[in-house]
C-alpha cells in the first residue's frame, strides 16, 4: 500500500510539473502585456520599459521560468503584479469562500442524486424512473452560464426571496450551490441507478430477499454498498469540474472566491496571480482524484488485497 501511494504521489507531481509549466508558457505567449494594463496607454515607452524591468518581463523567458519554479520550491508563489501583495494571501483570502461554495454544492448533489437514483431503480420504467432520467438529461443540457441568471431572474428579481450575489446576505449560497451542484447531481443519479441496476439482477439480491429482508434493508445493507464503487469513481472525477464550473458560477453570482480571483488575474495580465489560481485548481483536481483511487481500498477489500 505505500508503495502505492508512493507511486501515485510521483506521478502526481510530474502532472503538477506539467501543468505548471504549461500554464506559465501560455500566459507568456498570449497576446497582451500587464504593463499596458497597469500604466494605461497614456504612459510613455520610457515609463513602460522602466516598469517592465522593475518587474522582471523583460528578461528571457526560460529564466522567468527558473525563477518561478525555484520559488515554487521554496514555497513562495510570488507577488502580484496588479495588487502588490503576496499570492499567499489573496489566495487564502478567496479559498474559504470557494470551499464553502463546492461542499454546499456536494451536500445538495449527495442529498438529491442518491435517493432519486435509487428510487429510480427501485421503480424501474415507472413514472418516477422516467422523470429521474429527464431531470438527468436537462441538469447536463443545461450550461451554470445560463441556469444562474435564470435562478436569480426567478428567485431574487422576481420573487424577490434570495440575494442576487455576494456572500454576505443570508441565503446568498442557495442560488450558487444549487447552480453548481445540479449537473453534478443530473450525472450522479443516472451513475446510481444504473449501478444499482446492475447490483440488483445479482444472485446474493435474491439470497436476501430470500432471507425475508425488506426492500429497505436489501438496497442499503446489500445494494449500495455494493454499488458505491462505480459512483464515487464518477463522483471522484466530477469533484474537479466541480472547482472549474465553481469559476463560472463565482463570477454570475459575485462569489468572492477562487474563481472570480482568477478571472480578475486573467483580465489583468496578472501572470504570477493566474499561474498560482489555476496551479491551486489542477493541484486539487489531481489530488481528489488521487483519493478517490485510495478510497477504494476501504470500499472494496478485493482492491486492498490486490494492493498488498
Amino acid at each position: 500500500m505505500l508503495a502505492e501511494l508512493t507511486r501515485r504521489l510521483l506521478s502526481t507531481a510530474v502532472v503538477v510539473l506539467g501543468v505548471v509549466v504549461l500554464v506559465f508558457l501560455l500566459i507568456h505567449l498570449i497576446p497582451g502585456d500587464p504593463v499596458d494594463v497597469m500604466l494605461g496607454e497614456a504612459a510613455t515607452a520610457a515609463d513602460r520599459e522602466a516598469l517592465r524591468h522593475q518587474l522582471g518581463l523583460d528578461r528571457p523567458l526560460t529564466a522567468q521560468l527558473g525563477d518561478y519554479l525555484g520559488g515554487l520550491a521554496r514555497g513562495d508563489l510570488g507577488q502580484s503584479l496588479q495588487q502588490r501583495r503576496p499570492i499567499g494571501e489573496l489566495l487564502a483570502e478567496r479559498i474559504p469562500a470557494t470551499l464553502e461554495l463546492a461542499l454546499a454544492a456536494l451536500a445538495f448533489t449527495l442529498v438529491l442524486a442518491l435517493p432519486l437514483g435509487l428510487l429510480a431503480a427501485v421503480r424501474r420504467n415507472s413514472g418516477w424512473d422516467r422523470g429521474a432520467m429527464a431531470f438527468s438529461l436537462l441538469g447536463v443540457s443545461i450550461p451554470n452560464f445560463w441556469l444562474g441568471p435564470l435562478l436569480i431572474l426567478l428567485f431574487a428579481v422576481g420573487l424577490g426571496w434570495l440575494p442576487v450575489s455576494g456572500r454576505d446576505a443570508p441565503g446568498a449560497l442557495i442560488l450558487p450551490a444549487l447552480t453548481l451542484g445540479l449537473s453534478l447531481a443530473a450525472v450522479l443519479s443516472r451513475m446510481v441507478r444504473s449501478s444499482v441496476l446492475e447490483v440488483l439482477g445479482e444472485d446474493f439480491i435474491r439470497s436476501a430477499y430470500a432471507r425475508g429482508l425488506s426492500t429497505r434493508q436489501v438496497l442499503t445493507r446489500h445494494a449500495l454498498p455494493n454499488a458505491l464503487l462505480p459512483v464515487i469513481t464518477v463522483l471522484g472525477l466530477q469533484l474537479g469540474t466541480l472547482l472549474a464550473g465553481a469559476v463560472i458560477t463565482e463570477v454570475v453570482f459575485g462569489w468572492p472566491g477562487l474563481g472570480s480571483l482568477t478571472i480578475e488575474a486573467i483580465q489583468g495580465r496578472d501572470y504570477p496571480l493566474v499561474q498560482a489560481c489555476v496551479l491551486l485548481i489542477s493541484l486539487s483536481y489531481v489530488l481528489v482524484n488521487m483519493l478517490t483511487d485510495l478510497l477504494y481500498a476501504g470500499i472494496d477489500p478485493r482492491i486492498r488485497l490486490g494492493a498488498d
